[in-house]
């Protein structure tokens, strides 16, 4: 009864253990085919500032990124070293078309992706690691201002 018991649940459990690990291997592949296309969305859920707390951001705020065109709708929180000519423009609230965009492979797997403005004085830099899953993490560097993180997740542009 016991040997019938176990084959049972492992007539239930196994085929799922496959299908996840399938699962797991398909959204790999979207992953790198999005983020080697240059065409995703990194959607920003937490923001860490170099200073103060950590905030859970409940608008959505994003960074879309295509071959000829990176649009930042970004908040930033911390200290600014300059003022700003238009004080109702956020920092991190721009369009580019002139980029440098480099990709490498993490040794932990997933990618490292680099986007350097050439059209902007700030921000300088924008320095993103994506995991295989899906989630990232991007640090802004800027000229004027003190660094800011975000955690979040990419996802395929619609």
């Amino acid at each position: 009864m016991k040997n019938v018991w176990l084959a049972i649940i492992a007539f239930i459990c196994l085929p799922g253990i496959g299908w996840a690990q399938q699962h797991k291997k398909d959204r790999k592949a979207e992953i790198k085919k999005i983020v080697e296309a240059q065409n995703y969305v990194f959607k920003a859920q937490t923001a860490l500032p170099t200073a103060g707390a950590t905030r859970q951001l409940t608008s959505d705020y994003d960074l879309r990124v295509s071959k000829d065109t990176i649009v930042s709708d970004l908040p930033y929180f911390g200290r600014a070293y300059t003022a700003p000519l238009n004080p109702s423009e956020g920092p991190l609230q721009f369009t580019t078309t002139k980029f440098q965009y480099m990709v490498s492979n993490n040794k932990k797997g997933g990618w490292n992706v680099t986007i350097t403005p050439k059209d902007l004085t700030d921000p300088r830099e924008l320095i993103m690691t994506i995991l295989d899953n899906g989630s990232a993490s991007m640090v802004v560097n800027s000229n004027n201002r003190q660094p800011i993180s975000f955690n979040g997740y990419v996802t395929a542009k619609k």
